[in-house]
C-alpha cells in the first residue's frame, strides 16, 4: 500500500523500534525536554498512538540547568524475554544508562549507568549474554562502534570494550544497531552528521565480535544527493530496523521537511520515516533505490489496520489522556507551579523567563506541521503571560499580556528573541481588566501573531520561520508551541523589569489545530 511519511510528525527524532506480542513499539530523542522519551504503539507501522513516557521521574534523568539540544539522546528500545528495555545518554553529563519495564504501558526502572562512554547506546542479546555498544574512538583516535559484553542485571562490564567497526568513511559515526539474519550479523549505523549529507550504512561478520566487512552498496539509504525541488525530505539517516512475527522486516528512519523549494530551512524538527525493506543475495535494499519520498509502496497490507485512526496533533481543549501525555517541560519542572485541568491551565509565574537555561513555568506541544493555528484566553494579574513558538532559549517569539506594577493599563506585546537581538515588534494597549485572545499562525515561512479583543482582530507583528530552524539556531530540536507565565519582564537586550509577583496566569479555550 502507499504510505505517507513522515509516519510521526514533528520534533521526534531517533527513532527506534521493536516487535512484542503482535504490536510494534517506537521511541524518540527529548533532549532537553520532560518528560522524557515518548512511546507509541502501532500493529501497522502506519497508525501510532502515543502510550506513555519512559523518564518521569526526576531521579531518571538529570535535566538540571542542561544546554539546549543537550540532555536525552538517541534511545534504543529492544524486548527480550517478556521485558522492555530503553538504554539512551544524557549527552550533557556523558553518562550511558539503561531502563526497563516488563508493562508497557506502566512505570521503569530506575537508571542502570554502563561504564563506556559515548553516545547512541544500543542492547543485543544471544545466548544469555548481553552485548552493549555505542560509538567511540579507537585506539588512534579514529571514529568507531564500541562494544562490550554487560550484566543486564547491573550494568557491569564483563569484558573490555573493543572496536567493531570504523563506519564506511563518512564523518561522525553514530546510531550503531546489531541484527542477526541468518548466518551473518549486521551492523547499521549512521553517518554523515545528521544534515544534509546524513546517511546509513551498514557492514556484516560472521560474529558478533567482528571482524566486519563493510557493503560495498553503501550507503544503503540517503537522500543527500536532492535539490530542494526534487523531494522537501532531507536529512535522512539514524535507522532501526524491525522484524514481525511473519519475518517481515521494515526500517524506520529520521528526516525533516524544508519549507519549500528554495528555502533549505527545517524548523518543525526531525521526524519519523517508514521505509521499505527487500533482500539482495545476503544484503538489505532499503527505500526506492536506497531514496526515501513522501509517498511509498510499502507492504504492511496484511497487518494494515483499517479501523485504526492516524495520529491526531491537534490539540485542543478539553484535554483527554493523550494530549496529557503529549505534553512537555524545559528541563527538571517545579510541578508545584503547575494545575492542569481538563479545561483551564493554571501556571505560577517566576523570575525564570524562556531566555533562561532553566525551567520556566512553560508547557507546550510540538508543532508538527508547517500551517497551524494556536489561540488561546489569557487571565492574568501582575507579571507576563503568554504563548511562544520557542526553538530554544535564544531563539524564540512570542505575542504576552503584560502587566507591570501600579499600571493604569496592560500593554498586549510581540517579542522576537534572534540569537544576540530582542526586540519589541508590535504593542497595544488595553484596560487590565479586559479579557484578550492571543493567536500564533503560521505558514511554512512565516508566524503572524494577534491579539482579539472584544471580538476585533490586532495583528502584532509577522516573523520568519526560518530564524526557528535548525541552519540558524543551531541544535537538534524542533519548534514547540505552548503557554508560559514569568514575572521577570524582558523589554530589550540587557532590559528588564521583574514584577516579583506570584499572580497566577490561567489559560482557558485553548485550541492549536495543525493542517
Amino acid at each position: 500500500m502507499i504510505v505517507n511519511n513522515p509516519i510521526i510528525r514533528g520534533f521526534y527524532p531517533d527513532p527506534s523500534v521493536c516487535y512484542a506480542e503482535g504490536k510494534f513499539y517506537l521511541i524518540c530523542s527529548t533532549m532537553q525536554y520532560f518528560p522524557g522519551v515518548p512511546i507509541f504503539e502501532s500493529v501497522d507501522l502506519v497508525h501510532w498512538k502515543q502510550v506513555g513516557n519512559c523518564l518521569t521521574r526526576s531521579n531518571q534523568i538529570d535535566l538540571d540547568k542542561i544546554n539546549a539540544s543537550g540532555g536525552v539522546f538517541a534511545p534504543t528500545i529492544r524486548y527480550h524475554e517478556g521485558r522492555f528495555y530503553m538504554v539512551t545518554t544524557n549527552d550533557t553529563y556523558h553518562k550511558n544508562f539503561y531502563i526497563y519495564t516488563d508493562d508497557i504501558y506502566g512505570e521503569w526502572s530506575d537508571p542502570i549507568f554502563v561504564d563506556q562512554g559515548g553516545i547512541d547506546p544500543s542492547l543485543f542479546f544471544e545466548n544469555g549474554k548481553t552485548y552493549f555498544m555505542s560509538n567511540g574512538n579507537d585506539a588512534n583516535g579514529k571514529g568507531c562502534v564500541l562494544q562490550c559484553e554487560i550484566d543486564i542485571e547491573t550494568g557491569e562490564r564483563l569484558t573490555e570494550s573493543v572496536p567493531l567497526w570504523n563506519g564506511n568513511g563518512g564523518r561522525y559515526l553514530e546510531s550503531p544497531h546489531m541484527y542477526k539474519f541468518g548466518n551473518y550479523y549486521y551492523l547499521m549505523a549512521a553517518e554523515g552528521g545528521t544534515e544534509y549529507g546524513h546517511m546509513v550504512t551498514i557492514a556484516r561478520a560472521s560474529s558478533v565480535n567482528g571482524p566486519f566487512n563493510t557493503y560495498k552498496g553503501n550507503p544503503i539509504l540517503t537522500n543527500r544527493d536532492f535539490g530542494g525541488h526534487e523531494n522537501h525530505i532531507h536529512g535522512i539517516g539514524h535507522a532501526d530496523l524491525v522484524t514481525n512475527a511473519e519475518g517481515e522486516t521494515f526500517m524506520v528512519c529520521l528526516g525533516f521537511r524544508i519549507q519549500s523549494d528554495w528555502q533549505p530551512y527545517h524548523h518543525l524538527g526531525r521526524e519519523v520515516f517508514l521505509v521499505p525493506v527487500t533482500w539482495d543475495g545476503e544484503w538489505i535494499r532499503v527505500g526506492v533505490h536506497g531514496q526515501v519520498f513522501e509517498k511509498m509502496e510499502i507492504p504492511v497490507d496484511s497487518m494494515y489496520d483499517e479501523s485504526a485512526e492516524m495520529m491526531n496533533y491537534d490539540f485542543n481543549m478539553p484535554f483527554g489522556d493523550t494530549d496529557r501525555l503529549r505534553m512537555s517541560y524545559i528541563r527538571q519542572p517545579v510541578l508545584d507551579n503547575y494545575d492542569i485541568k481538563d479545561d483551564s491551565i493554571t501556571l505560577i509565574p517566576t523570575e525564570i523567563n524562556l531566555d533562561a537555561t532553566d525551567s520556566p513555568s512553560f508547557i507546550g506541544v510540538r508543532q508538527s506541521e508547517f500551517d497551524t493555528v494556536f489561540s488561546v484566553e489569557v487571565e492574568a494579574g501582575v507579571g507576563e503571560a503568554g504563548i511562544t513558538a520557542l526553538m530554544d532559549e535564544t531563539h524564540h517569539y512570542e505575542i504576552a499580556r503584560v502587566l507591570l506594577p501600579d499600571s493604569e493599563n496592560a500593554e498586549i506585546i510581540t517579542r522576537y528573541h534572534i540569537g544576540s537581538v530582542i526586540g519589541i515588534a508590535g504593542r497595544l494597549s488595553i484596560p487590565k481588566e479586559k479579557s484578550v485572545r492571543l493567536m500564533i499562525t503560521s505558514e511554512p515561512a512565516n508566524y503572524t501573531f494577534v491579539a482579539v479583543v472584544d471580538g476585533e482582530e490586532h495583528v502584532l507583528g509577522t516573523a520568519d520561520t526560518k530564524h526557528l530552524s535548525s541552519e540558524v539556531a543551531a541544535g537538534f530540536t524542533g519548534v514547540f508551541e505552548g503557554v508560559y507565565a514569568t514575572n521577570d519582564v524582558i523589554t530589550g537586550i540587557g532590559s528588564h523589569v521583574k514584577t516579583d509577583s506570584k499572580d497566577k496566569a490561567v489559560f482557558t479555550n485553548l485550541k492549536f489545530t495543525q493542517d
